[in-house]
């Protein structure tokens, strides 16, 4: 059974009939929110940033958000293999106990551990992170306006309620809610630029620091309820900053350059708040030069559960972590069949395996 589906947008396409493809020519590499479901693209991560894109000294943009920017700010660590590794095994040890009385852990205990695995896991790397003379780390965050802007449960009910009646209207209607801040690697002149056009949706750079990294990241992790926003960043304008996933779920960005995106299907949705919005998840112009690695349906198929680990199986596994953190060993050791093939097909670049990603 095949486990990889390759997809490119329409000018990527051309590019690789014409030319293949090189790790020369990737000039972006994208890391969508996701959770759980972003396990399954260690194996490929360990063999792009361990393996390939070490080939070549050609700089390149690293984009995340949520645990799409661990994975990219994991790959900028001097050892990038035994980062991933690391970093896989830390993510599936994840426990956040369920009390006596509780249906789920409170939100400020499942950030306040969180900010210990993040400061544990990258504290001492924090400047190959921020100065990596290659990649150039840009973290989504979403910035909280009108009511998302107060802090305090009640107005953070009443503003997401608010957020997802404007979404519903138009994805530029939720620019009223939120908004883009985006968090890059410096640079003597400011921070670095960004690989994508930002006219689609309001949009603020801060430069990465030491002093603001970490709480960037932890604010582009904040799932509202599960985790608390993040404010008082520093550098940042004053807010509350939430998960980057919210405004740029999937990473549906202008792109300019050649992007590859390792990812855990074919969709590319715009918004979290846009998951159920089955119109919005077409391809658009924006992902033309898009080559997008995906599991096929028939590999997640045959996965534990018949599905990609995700964060219902926290819920699901509450009062027996062990198993599931067996499930998604299991998942994250199939998923090796994905970096298999993705290298094979590498050594031929042939374009008839190649899907139109429309």
């Amino acid at each position: 059974m095949k486990a990889l589906a390759i997809y490119a947008g329409r000018k990527a396409f051309r590019h690789i009939e014409r030319n293949g493809l090189s790790s020369s020519d990737v000039r972006v590499v994208a890391g969508a929110a996701g959770g759980p479901k972003g396990l399954i693209l260690g194996p490929l991560d360990r063999f792009l940033f361990g393996q390939w894109l070490p080939q070549t000294s050609a700089p390149v943009d690293l984009v995340g958000g949520s645990i799409g920017a661990c994975r990219m700010a994991a790959a900028c660590m001097d050892d990038p293999r035994q980062a991933f590794e690391s970093f896989e095994r830390g993510y599936v040890a994840q426990d956040y106990p369920v009390l006596p009385g509780e249906r789920r852990p409170p939100a400020h205990r499942v950030s306040a551990l969180f900010n210990k695995t993040l400061r544990g896991f990258y504290g001492d790397a924090l400047d190959a992170v921020l100065h990596h003379p290659k990649y150039r780390l840009h973290v989504i965050t979403s910035r909280g306006k009108g009511l998302l802007s107060r802090g305090g449960p009640w107005s953070t009910l009443a503003g997401f309620f608010q957020a997802y009646a404007r979404n519903l209207r138009s994805r530029q209607a939720l620019a009223g809610s939120l908004e883009r801040v985006v968090f890059s690697s410096p640079r003597p002149s400011g921070p670095a630029a960004l690989p994508f056009i930002a006219d689609d949706f309001p949009t603020l750079q801060v430069a990465l620091t030491a002093e603001n990294c970490l709480a960037a990241m932890q604010a582009s992790c904040s799932i509202p309820f599960v985790l608390e926003p993040v404010s008082a960043i520093a550098g940042a304008p004053p807010g509350q900053y939430w998960d980057g996933g919210l405004v740029d779920y999937h990473l549906h960005l202008n792109y300019q350059q050649l992007v590859l995106y390792p990812h855990f299907q074919r969709e590319v949705v715009p918004g979290w708040l846009d998951k159920h919005l089955k119109k919005r998840h077409q391809a658009t112009s924006f992902l033309d030069w898009v080559i997008l690695l995906a599991p096929q349906s028939q590999w997640v198929a045959s996965l534990p559960n018949a599905k990609l680990p995700d964060r219902s199986d926290f819920t699901h596994y509450a009062r027996d972590v062990p198993a599931r953190q067996k499930v998604w060993r299991a998942a994250v050791s199939a998923s090796e069949q994905l970096a298999q093939e993705w290298a094979q097909w590498l050594e031929h670049a042939d374009i008839r395996q190649v899907i139109a990603l429309n």
